[in-house]
């Protein structure tokens, strides 16, 4: 189940897919072990820049598990980099370090970490902190489409603000190209309203009963 990082281009399923940067090759096994064994797709980097590199694939993974020490680019300034990065991807970032001081957590948070791992780290942890990032980007791409579908609301809401010149006889309303529409077509053009027609109280007296009525005389003739 594993890949190289040459291999980004095949299809996968992204939310289950994991990359794991680790320079120390043994180190690496075990956490990618840990990973297949969850059901997880893992991506491999053997240092920082690879996993840089590896990352602004297109069919990426989402979450990553960075070593705190490694050569080229380590995980603290590959957190920094990753989070200043102006691509618009969210990213999950697990730090993995045998640092376990507070301040180097702290520290590590700071740099753009999500979350912390301290080795020797359990399998089944690591596994339960990856279901956790997963259900974090899942909640964060919920909450970006529900703003995406409030924005474009707002958008048709303020199409329909403003002052709307309209025809004091006829009650047509002038549109943008200087034409004049009926209400119920510059409506429909400018929101989703659709129409369905009736006759209110007031008129069907003002104006169908006198032409009803009307038309009764006449076939009286």
């Amino acid at each position: 189940m594993n890949e190289s990082v040459q291999d980004l281009d095949e299809p996968t399923l992204p939310q289950r897919k994991v990359l794991v940067a680790e320079d120390d090759r043994i180190s690496r096994r075990t956490v990618v072990s840990a990973l297949t064994r969850g059901g997880n797709q893992v991506v491999e980097a053997e240092d920082g820049v690879q996993a840089w590199e590896a990352l602004q694939d297109p069919n990426a993974p989402r979450l990553a598990i960075l070593d705190w020490m490694m050569p080229g680019l380590d995980g603290l300034q590959l957190c920094r980099d990753l989070k200043g990065a102006s691509d618009g991807k969210n990213r999950y970032l697990i730090l993995v370090t045998a640092k376990a001081e507070r301040q180097d957590v702290v520290k590590g948070l700071e740099a753009g970490a999500d979350d912390y791992i301290v080795k020797p780290f359990d399998a089944e942890e690591l596994r339960a902190r990856v279901r956790v990032g997963f259900r974090v980007l899942d909640l964060q791409e919920k909450l970006a489409q529900r703003v995406d579908d409030l924005e474009q609301a707002i958008s048709q809401i303020k199409q329909l603000q403003g002052l709307l010149p309209i025809c004091s006889y006829c009650k047509k309303i002038r549109n943008d190209g200087n034409y004049w529409q009926q209400v119920e077509e510059y409506l429909g053009h400018h929101s989703e309203v659709k129409f369905s027609h009736g006759i209110c109280p007031m008129c069907y007296e003002k104006e169908m009963v006198p032409q009803l009525a009307a038309l009764k005389n006449e076939n009286r003739r």
